[in-house]
């Protein structure tokens, strides 16, 4: 117990003082996991045996995140994706083993060893790329999603890779049994050496067409089960009334479904996926997800120390050069077949980079192959061992990869948009709503009701597919874009209402249809006062807080309550809201948004001063309602 607590105090002391000063020194908190693991493990020395067991360990938060990448997937999205997953995932494998397997051959390896080499090295991390996509918010441009297109479609390749390694064993012809399967060769010998440990296999055994049906049904299991079972169970757990039981049933669902991959050969992290794509459009969907994501988070950092911990120091001292060389000549033979394969798919710009740069390295799959190819001796172990490290060094300049990318892209537009195409406008109206939350849903349905069309824009997707759900014909798109302004009317129309959630983006669209379009009428939707002053400057002419209008209804219902009848409450709400209007406009002209107004002396002394006109107006109100009873 003693020796678990050491080490687990070093690795989560490594993680938090490492992680949060390579966060804030903008280089992503993979750098900071990657140093913290080289800190403690090579430098200092305070990890060693334990490192690989917990590699094992951690390499579940891949599983975990790839659950989750399903979650967020309707089966239709993954459908569309089927021409990057084919051409992009399998030409860049396909490419990447050829170049790499040549490198090989003219280092005079034999064509088994090129071929394993090539294999191993050909495959990306999907755990370091997809966490720094995530992190940078890339996951939804077109180089994001053609990069997760080509990290599925490798672990997808994984299966029948590891299948194909036996068949270059050295020495060891391809044998066939009598019911037609390929016998594995050493795989025999392996496992009747001296690992006793547990092992559990459904195919074992099994002629070809028995090993296929029962990986059919197994994933026919995870369908069906995310479809018609999940939805009973978590019921039932909801019944209970704990709220441990949603994360316990979370985390069974991830566990038991990688179990029953293992159980028939096939990836955990592919059967996750699987099962994460089938309950993408469960009502539980946010349950399961907030569940898992701190999980995952720290498995994938733990994933993270471990490789940099992992790192042979006495090997690398001996060849540094040729070893740093090796994973750069790797990167360059990687980014080389991404970059064409890319521009024949058509990506460019900023989109081509971010594929390029950020699948260059070799990734964690290449350490489960190189361990499988070694047990088959289709490679010395020195090589292999020089391999480990050259895929570890590989990882490690991954994240200055992503860097000397967000330095190219500060110079570059967008070939593709971030976010999802924008519709088609084929209609207009005289009002323009940019935004449909629950606040500007409320302003269509008055205007609309009262017999005007509107133009409605939101760039949610789930929102507009909600509204036409309901019959309110929406438009996909960001609001703020001039293009798509232009397409909705605003040159003739006469009123645009903003009412966007973020703060900044609702002022940047005022600032910009004031200044184009000077006759419009602009309604804008303000957070707080404070908000109120950025948009009294931007040119809006009728400015609503959130909460104003909704909390003022509220007083007039207590004025109601404690002795002033509706009538003198309705007078003391319409003579708070008029002071309230002559306030802001008043304070506008004293607000520093470069100073709080805690500081501001000047804007306090003056909301002080009206604050004591509003006592009076509100008191003479009183004191008239004495005198007329009185």
């Amino acid at each position: 117990m003693e020796s678990f607590l050491y080490q687990a105090s070093i690795y989560l002391a490594a993680a938090v003082i490492a992680v949060p000063l390579s966060a804030r020194l903008g280089l992503g908190s993979v750098l900071g996991y990657l140093a913290a693991g080289i800190i403690i493990g090579p430098i200092l020395g305070l990890v060693g045996a334990e490192t690989e067991d917990l590699q094992h360990v951690a390499e579940f938060g891949v599983v975990m995140m790839l659950f989750l990448i399903g979650l967020e997937l309707d089966p239709r999205a993954l459908w569309a994706m089927r021409r990057n997953l084919l051409g992009l995932g399998g030409g860049q494998i396909l490419f990447s083993t050829l170049l790499l397997m040549g490198a090989s051959l003219a280092a005079g390896l034999t064509w088994q060893m090129g071929l394993a080499i090539g294999l191993a090295l050909s495959l990306s991390s999907t755990a370091i790329v997809l966490q720094t996509l995530s992190e940078k918010g890339l996951m939804q441009t077109g180089g994001g999603r053609a990069t997760f297109a080509v990290l599925l479609t490798q672990d997808i390749a994984v299966i029948p890779i590891l299948a194909m390694l036996p068949l270059l064993a050295v020495g060891q012809s391809p044998q066939f049994a009598p019911d037609g399967s390929i016998a594995r060769g050493l795989e025999h010998e392996a496992g009747h050496g001296g690992d006793h440990g547990f092992n559990l296999s459904l195919v074992d055994g099994l002629p070809g067409w028995g090993v296929a049906l029962v990986t059919l049904a197994a994933l026919a299991a995870i369908i069906l089960t995310g479809i018609y079972l999940t939805r009973p169970v978590f019921r039932f757990i909801h019944a209970a009334n704990l709220r441990e039981m949603y994360t316990a049933l979370a985390l069974l669902i991830v566990v038991g479904i990688s179990f029953l991959m293992t159980l028939v050969g096939l990836s955990p992290a592919l059967g996750a996926f699987l099962a994460g794509v089938v309950l993408a459009n469960s009502e539980f969907r946010h349950e399961i997800e907030s569940d898992l994501t701190p999980f995952k988070g720290l498995l994938l950092g733990l994933f993270f120390i471990t490789v940099g911990a992992g790192i042979n120091y006495h090997l690398f001292l001996a060849n540094p050069g040729d070893l740093i060389g090796l994973a750069v000549l790797v990167i360059l033979a990687k980014g080389a077949v991404l970059f064409v394969v890319g521009r024949m798919f058509g990506l460019r710009q900023r989109n081509h980079w971010l594929f390029t740069l950020g699948l260059a390295q070799a990734g964690e799959f290449g350490f489960v192959l190189l361990a499988f190819i070694n047990q088959l001796s289709i490679l010395p172990e020195s090589l292999s061992e020089k391999l480990l490290l050259v895929i570890a060094l590989t990882m490690l300049i991954t994240p200055l990869l992503f860097i000397i990318y967000d330095r190219l892209s500060r110079h570059m537009r967008d070939s593709t948009p971030v976010e999802p195409d924008a519709d088609e406008i084929d209609e207009v109206g005289p009002v323009i709503v940019a935004g449909i939350g629950r606040f500007g849903q409320i302003v269509n349905r008055l205007v609309r009701a009262s017999g005007y069309n509107t133009v409605v824009l939101d760039s949610d997707i789930e929102t507009v597919q909600l509204m036409r759900r309901f019959g309110v014909k929406s438009f996909l798109g960001d609001p703020t874009r001039p293009e798509l302004l232009k397409a909705a009317g605003i040159a003739k129309a006469k009123v645009l209402v903003v009412a966007l959630d973020d703060p900044d983006y609702t002022t940047r669209l005022t600032e910009y249809a004031r200044r184009t379009y000077p006759d419009l009428h602009i309604i804008a939707r303000a957070r707080d006062r404070h908000h109120v002053y950025d948009l009294y400057k931007a040119g809006a002419d009728d400015i609503v807080r959130e909460m104003f209008d909704s909390a003022l209804r509220a007083g007039r219902y207590v004025l109601e309550n404690v002795g002033l009848t509706e009538y003198e409450a309705a007078q003391a709400e319409q003579t708070f809201f008029a002071h309230d209007r002559k306030t802001v406009r008043d304070l506008a002209q004293h607000w520093d948004p470069e100073r709080p107004a805690s500081q501001n002396a000047e804007y306090i002394a003056r909301a002080r001063e009206l604050e004591k006109d509003l006592e009076t107006a509100l008191l003479e109100l009183v004191e008239q309602k004495v005198r007329d009873t009185g």
